[in-house]
């Protein structure tokens, strides 16, 4: 019992040290408060090169959290976007739903949030010309959106994310390179959307991969996903720590970091 206490009592120190580093940043979209959090690099780079995290369906949570931290002692700047603003956090499952469905449907608006919080991440000190962007979940789909606007960002990185577009928009070349991390038994991605994806790909002329991860089903890389692949979310730990590997390959090309 005493070696459990002890050992509780490290992770709640350790994870508020971590998330001590996070610094709050308010910004606005017009008269809406928006409430991201920026952390520096531990190290310095001549290039600064900067990460925006968007988070999963829930907004600013655990995981993006500690992700941004994870990106600054490899050195960069993060800064963890809020895309739903003060006042409209969901609190149960089906308010993120209904939330999150809101800006996938109305794409012109989630792609200016994340716009909005890569202007702060430039504020923060991160190089304007050597930015990246990745997502997890409904993030990961922001992340895709961010490369369909042909927002200023060298790419894009998806995890578990969302691959479906808005198909009343035409499809233009894609300038950010792209990585799309999957579960390959994510039941909530269809054989019809990962398709669709692939050859939106094509036709945008995009320079992208896709890499798929064994017994890996959606919200892969969240350890508070549980463990149960049957309900369709589940953490994995291999696909998670294969998927961040492959993500800092990636980052380290396309920012020449």
């Amino acid at each position: 019992m005493k070696k459990i206490q002890y050992f509780l009592i490290g992770l709640t120190f350790f994870t508020a040290n971590v998330f001590a580093q996070l610094k709050a940043v308010q910004y606005k979209d017009a008269a809406q408060v928006l409430n991201g959090m920026a952390i520096q690099p531990t190290k310095a780079s001549a290039q600064k090169p900067g990460i925006l995290v968007l988070p999963a369906w829930k907004g600013i949570d655990v995981h993006a959290k500690a992700t941004a931290e994870k990106l600054s002692q490899l050195g960069y700047h993060a800064f963890v976007a809020d895309i739903y603003g003060e006042g409209n956090y969901p609190q149960t499952t089906a308010d993120a739903a209904k939330m999150s469905g809101f800006y996938k449907k109305n794409t012109n608006l989630y792609q200016k949030r994340i716009e909005l919080a890569l202007e702060q991440l430039i504020q923060s000190g991160a190089n304007p010309d050597n930015i990246a962007v990745i997502g997890f979940c409904f993030g990961g789909t922001g992340a895709l959106e961010a490369a369909r606007k042909n927002l200023k960002v060298k790419g894009v990185v998806s995890f578990h994310g969302g691959l479906g577009r808005d198909i009343a928009l035409p499809i233009t070349p894609i300038n950010a390179k792209i990585l799309a991390c999957h579960g390959a038994d994510d039941p909530f991605v269809s054989k019809e959307e990962i398709a669709g994806f692939q050859q939106e790909m094509r036709d945008a002329k995009a320079d992208w991969e896709m890499v798929y991860y064994a017994n890996a089903v959606h919200s892969f890389t969240d350890i508070d996903a549980g463990n149960d692949n049957s309900k369709g979310a589940a953490y994995n730990e291999k696909a998670a720590k294969r998927s961040f590997e492959h993500m800092q390959l990636f980052l380290n090309e396309v920012l020449n970091k």
